[in-house]
């Protein structure tokens, strides 16, 4: 069977704000959490662009099969609104199917709500009862990683090379980094991709607070994304991000999260980690002269 083509529909009701959703969307960092559709399958992002004209290339693998390559092209992004995106998918260099998949979002009295429609041309048999189920398991995923996420956010006016240089910088980035009060003590630092922060937290009491950060995806002036450990080589707390915007010589700057469980998600925010994290972004505002 080849040449068919059909039109998919995924309706999903999210316990998310809309803003949360669209960056659980699209935030490669977070996208490598929810993208897997089965505990089989592991997918490794070979590259990640989100902006128009920007791809996406990943990797599906399953032990004992040929990797599935997946190619994902943005056209069209209009932040919490819609989003238009081409994909490819092929296997040993053989093309299975090209589809057009637009995702629409919309606030509802408690959270969101995404439909997602592809309208898929299958090349190679049984692609359309794939697309079925792997869309509907990675969207049944995203709901998950939607209700464990938290998104922070401010514009600092402060050129965006500035205010990335800040974050880069192993001198600067422990002095403002933590809530009002809090201080940084620093055993390793390497802010490359693959490296990692070593530090404790130092709160107003002089409580210590171990961290391990290991670095992932640096991609100048536009995003960062780690994850966060409870103390060197502990348990695995959340995977983040951050990212860069330029807003008219001003910078938005994101700060993204994905708890590993809703219980930890729901500890953070009993503890007031929006507030704590929304001190932190205004210190570096600080520190760049911009607050």
């Amino acid at each position: 069977m080849s040449g068919d083509f059909a039109t998919l529909t995924f309706d999903r009701r999210l316990a998310a704000p809309v803003a949360t959703v669209w960056e659980a969307w699209t935030a490669p960092a977070a996208r490598a959490v929810w993208a897997a559709p089965a505990a089989s399958v592991t997918v490794e992002f070979l590259e990640a662009d989100t902006r128009v004209g920007g791809r996406e290339v990943s990797l599906c693998k399953v032990e004992g099969q040929p990797d599935t390559r997946c190619e994902a092209g943005w056209l069209a992004l209009q932040p919490g609104v819609r989003s238009v995106n081409y994909e490819l998918v092929s296997c040993e260099e053989m093309t299975q199917s090209a589809a057009l998949v637009t995702a629409a979002f919309s606030s509802e009295a408690d959270g969101s709500r995404m439909v997602v429609t592809v309208q898929l041309s299958s090349l190679a048999e049984n692609m359309e009862a794939g697309y079925r189920e792997g869309f509907g398991a990675g969207l049944d995923n995203l709901a998950g990683v939607a209700g464990r996420c938290m998104v922070l956010s401010r514009v600092i006016a402060a050129p965006r090379d500035i205010v990335w240089g800040a974050w880069l910088n192993p001198d600067s980035l422990p002095k403002w980094w933590g809530p009002d009060g809090f201080s940084c003590r620093t055993r390793r630092i390497d802010l490359r991709a693959g490296g990692e922060w070593v530090f404790d937290m130092i709160g107003p009491d002089g409580t210590v607070f171990p961290n391990h950060h290991l670095y992932g995806d640096v991609k100048t002036e536009d995003r960062i994304s780690y994850t966060l450990l409870w103390g060197e080589n502990g348990p695995k707390h959340a995977d983040a991000w951050v990212s860069f915007k330029d807003q008219d010589g001003a910078t938005e700057v994101t700060l993204g999260m994905v708890f590993s469980t809703a219980a930890e998600f729901e500890e953070a925010k009993g503890f007031g980690a929006v507030e704590l994290g929304l001190q932190t972004l205004g210190k570096l505002a600080r520190s760049v002269g911009a607050a």
